[in-house]
């Protein structure tokens, strides 16, 4: 028996209207959020749109209007009337999808557009040569959970434990932008010595305007490219996350954006290697966070939901977020750029799971050494890659995420030494976690460890230890549960009181002691509860908080006081 809760998250007018794309703002913008018609139709049938639905929420969820029952038989569409005033024209007109789960077609005046695989990555379009005075923008999406198609996490259709309800469809703000003929596509930020190079696609030329303390210093833009010194930057940190604010001016086209400055690398240091950040070591002091909501599933129904959840944790003293198998809109990581919230990033699990493999086996000690021939499917590892690939460029421009995360647990891993060398090869600024928890078979920045059932022990290694996941003690608050039935986690308590007493113990005894013999990171499992899962900080409906900063800010401040000696 399921419960419908409902964050206190509410909207007026349309939801999401804020800009989704920070890192690339322009002054022209409509968003096409909002009621949209609404189908459901097998494949080759066509749709009778007789239901009405609220985008960027998942059919599945409460806050679309619709809260059916996924199933894959069936084709999602989407369609709704787009009225462009002659003003908004600057000459070309692009259309931007946010996520649409898994496979998409993009119809307008009954034209297709565009054809998209993947539901976490956004895409666009310009549609400019298909518009007409009056315009029927149709979205058609086929979602049937395959790895071949793309990575898709823990939806399931039988949902239960560990496992969540499936999302189809448009789950991301779908929005319009007008740029003149020739504009700028894209903005790339390299770190320099002494400075950073700006690469600006689509045109040669310009000048970037970067707002400093003393004012606006101008810089040209030649052959795509800007070089700017900076030989005394203010570097980005979670306890000063400043944010180098610019704009780029080229012909008619202007472009807001930000960067930041900041260094990690991995030192050794008082005989044991630490993950330094800016130079310094730092304790990467972390919560697990999958991004679910109990009203938008996927989608949170105001965007402040994600302020909050990261206000919320870096109160307790929690300096980092593990987002796990899921990738956000980019204004979820925007949010941690600004607040200064350190972003471990997954890639999202692909592959079949097996609980046997993947999860009994290693528990109890066996750890595979060689993963080369494991998951041998061609299609599923070439669709695992390409969107590995596709958020590494997605991300690349947020200073927060400073991590990523290959494969967790067994689940999907292959040939885990290419993949390292491969996302080396390309990305020289983070931190790469090869295979969190177990299965260690090829390179990786990190050693790390997933513990749940033990004690938490570590080893002396030649690298940085990290315990990537832990904790998950079980609190369930009368009210604010979805699943009333079963619950899941790891060891439970039956009051406020010891759910803040046996997680303070977790720190102080088993945590805290082991930084000086190498620890460098934890991340609590997790922010908040999910479905069966009432193991959160936080209830699913983000109504009840089960601990407060005043019980907690002191572990906090304990932990980076002994990792900086």
């Amino acid at each position: 028996m399921y419960a419908n809760l409902k964050t206190r998250y509410t909207y007026e007018g349309v939801p999401h209207s804020e800009y989704p794309r920070p890192t690339m703002r322009r002054d022209s913008y409509l968003t096409l959020n909002g009621e949209w018609d609404f189908a459901i139709a097998l494949e080759g049938e066509e749709p009778i749109y007789d239901k009405r639905i609220v985008v960027p929420f998942a059919p599945e969820s409460m806050a679309s209007g619709i809260g059916e029952v996924y199933d894959e038989k069936y084709v999602r569409w989407y369609r709704r009337e787009v009225v462009l005033s002659p003003d908004f024209d600057k000459g070309r007109v692009i259309l931007h999808l946010g996520s649409v789960d898994q496979r998409a077609t993009i119809y307008l005046n009954g034209e297709v557009v565009c054809e998209h695989v993947g539901g976490y990555m956004p895409f666009e379009v310009d549609i400019s040569d298909y518009l007409s005075e009056k315009n029927i923008l149709e979205v058609k999406a086929v979602d049937i959970l395959s790895d071949y198609i793309e990575p898709y996490g823990k939806q399931r259709v039988d949902r239960g434990g560990m496992w969540y309800t499936p999302v189809s469809g448009i789950w991301g703000s779908v929005w319009l932008e007008s740029v003149p003929s020739r504009y700028i596509s894209s903005l790339k930020v390299n770190m320099l010595e002494g400075g950073v190079s700006i690469e600006v696609g689509g045109v040669e030329s310009g000048e970037i305007l970067l707002t400093t303390p003393d004012g606006v210093e101008k810089y040209e833009v030649i052959g795509g490219k800007c070089d700017i010194s900076i030989p005394t930057p203010r570097l980005w940190s979670p306890s000063d996350p400043y944010l180098y604010r610019y704009e780029v001016v080229s012909d008619e086209d202007r472009v807001q954006s930000y960067f930041a400055i900041r260094h990690i690398e991995i030192k050794e240091i008082g005989g044991v290697p630490r993950i330094t950040l800016n130079g310094e070591p730092i304790f990467f002091h972390a919560v697990l966070d999958q991004g679910y909501y109990s009203d938008g599933i996927y989608t949170p129904v105001d965007l402040q939901a994600y302020t909050d959840d990261i206000e919320y944790i870096k109160s307790l003293g929690f300096n980092t977020i593990r987002k796990h198998i899921k990738v956000e809109p980019e204004y979820f990581y925007y949010e941690c750029d600004r607040l200064g919230m350190i972003v471990w990033q997954d890639m999202v699990n692909n592959g079949k799971y097996s609980f046997f493999k993947d999860t009994v086996l290693p528990t109890i000690g066996f750890l595979g050494k060689n993963d080369k021939n494991l998951h041998p499917d061609k299609k599923s590892r070439e669709a695992f890659v390409r969107t590995m690939l596709e958020t590494i460029s997605l991300l690349d421009k947020h200073p927060s995420v400073c991590y990523y995360t290959i494969f967790n647990e067994g689940w999907g891993q292959f040939d885990s030494q290419s993949a390292y060398t491969l996302v080396k090869s390309i990305e020289k600024t983070r931190i790469i976690d090869t295979t969190s928890g177990w299965y260690r078979c090829g390179d990786s920045d990190v050693d790390s460890r997933h513990i749940y059932f033990r004690k938490l022990k570590i080893k002396p290694s030649t690298k940085p230890v990290v315990i990537s996941e832990f904790g998950g003690i079980v609190y369930s608050v009368e009210g604010h549960v979805y699943n009333l039935d079963k619950s899941y986690g790891y060891g439970k308590v039956k009051s406020r009181e010891e759910f803040v007493e046996k997680l303070r113990a977790l720190y102080i005894d088993e945590v805290l002691p082991l930084i000086k013999k190498g620890l460098c990171a934890t991340v609590y499992t997790q922010l908040s509860d999910i479905e069966d899962e009432i193991n959160g900080l936080i209830t699913y409906d983000r109504e009840v908080k089960k601990i407060y900063p005043k019980e907690f800010e002191d572990i906090s401040r304990m932990l980076y006081q002994e990792i900086r000696g």
